[in-house]
């Protein structure tokens, strides 16, 4: 067993140590925007449309067969002259990184960027809790569901950010302005449907009324969070008050909100990581193309990806370099989200934080070895990285992510 501080040695990749800001440099890399989808009307995730394949002159890794780019710093960005440690420190502060292209996508499938009504949707969602342990529902006045009682959301529109849709929707459906407090969760049907749930505050405006019913809602009012109005839209949210008031009462993740940054597609930007209880030592999967880097997994549209979720992604970057039929790989939740919805798509990226054990420990106080040199696992060797990882790992400092 290696000494904490030594590097360990993975395939024909040498796992170097990640010691604290500033150690070898990431500059950071583009990749130009696949050109933008053409076509008409909603369509579902099998009938997504499909941008031209683009030829980047920058590049980081394919995941299969890519090869280093070249390196260009983008002005304003705070992570460029960083090397891995910085970048990790920002991903678990629930900060956001431009993405840096990706490493692992759907064979054979062309990159069609997100764009809302034509292959993804994203649906707000917001949870009101008061002094007096009250939550803020509105009255639906869509024909499918007249009369019934709900939590303020609905879909976003293009050009919105995540913040804005939440604020429109909010102020159409109960009369207020708001602000978010927290990320809450996260629920998906795969790539292509996206819900975005958020504990917030009012901050003005005057609560609807059912003499100003119209489309959006028919009436907003506070009901009691163990008395909550009938009959319900549906049963989701009932789970979703309850986080908001455990959430409410001892804050369960560190505060999360979008960041603005952009994304042509939906992806995810993984801490894989792999711990040793014996040993208290925490290792970080690491991508070698480029420059190190956290790795990003891009999800697709094929059947195969929506049936599979998000965590399809997850396995098969996974897939590439480690052999899973021995090791158990868990989602353990949301580390940041970034999204800009301004621009030509709506692609977004989720920070995801996942796990990597033996199924059978035994006496492994290593990571399992990794094949190929396009990743190596990198141990965390700075004190406060680590206690931040550590922190991380408990279940109950992160944002649920649920399928």
């Amino acid at each position: 067993m290696t000494d904490a501080g030594q590097p360990i040695r993975a395939s024909r990749g040498e796992a170097q140590p990640i010691s604290g800001r500033g150690s070898a440099g990431a500059s950071a890399l583009v990749r130009e925007p696949p050109a933008r989808a053409r076509g008409g009307g909603d369509r579902g995730p099998g009938n997504a449309p499909r941008a031209p394949p683009a030829s980047p002159p920058w590049s980081l890794c394919t995941g299969r067969s890519g090869s280093a780019g070249r390196r260009r710093r983008l002005p304003g960005d705070p992570m460029a002259s960083e090397g891995l440690a910085g970048e990790l420190e920002a991903v678990l502060a629930g900060q956001g990184l431009r993405v840096q292209s990706w490493d692992s996508e759907p064979a054979g499938e062309l990159r069609a960027p997100a764009l809302l009504r034509r292959n993804v949707c994203y649906v707000v969602l917001a949870v009101f809790l008061n002094e007096q342990d009250e939550v803020l529902m509105i009255q639906e006045a869509k024909k499918e569901c007249y009369g019934a009682w709900y939590l303020p959301a609905g879909r976003m529109e293009p050009g919105e950010t995540i913040v804005e849709a939440l604020q429109r929707e909010v102020k159409e459906e109960a009369g207020l302005l708001c602000e978010p407090l927290t990320l809450l969760c996260v629920e998906e049907r795969g790539p292509a449907w996206i819900r975005f749930a958020f504990l917030a505050q009012p901050t003005g405006g005057v609560l609807k009324t059912s003499k100003e019913a119209d489309a959006e809602s028919l009436q907003a009012c506070w009901y009691p969070r163990t008395s909550l109005a009938t009959p319900l839209r549906a049963q989701d949210i009932l789970a979703l008050v309850e986080l908001a008031a455990q959430y409410h009462h001892r804050a369960r993740h560190p505060r999360i909100l979008p960041q603005e940054l952009p994304c042509s597609l939906v992806c995810q930007r993984l801490v894989a990581t792999f711990t040793s209880v014996a040993t208290q030592t925490v290792w970080v999967l690491v991508g070698t193309v480029g420059a190190p880097h956290l790795p990003i997994t891009a999800c697709g549209f094929t059947p195969m990806e929506q049936r599979g979720g998000l965590h399809m992604a997850i396995l098969r970057l996974l897939q590439d370099c480690l052999t899973l039929h021995h090791l158990a790989v868990e989602t353990k939740g949301l580390l940041g989200l970034q999204h800009l919805g301004r621009g030509h798509t709506d692609g977004i990226c989720l920070n995801v934080l996942v796990t990597v054990a033996f199924r059978n420990p035994g006496t492994h106080n290593e990571p399992p070895e990794v094949r190929g040199e396009n990743f190596v696992w990198r141990k965390v060797v700075e004190g406060d990285l680590q206690s931040q990882l550590f922190q991380r790992l408990q279940e109950s400092s992160v944002v649920p992510v649920n399928g």
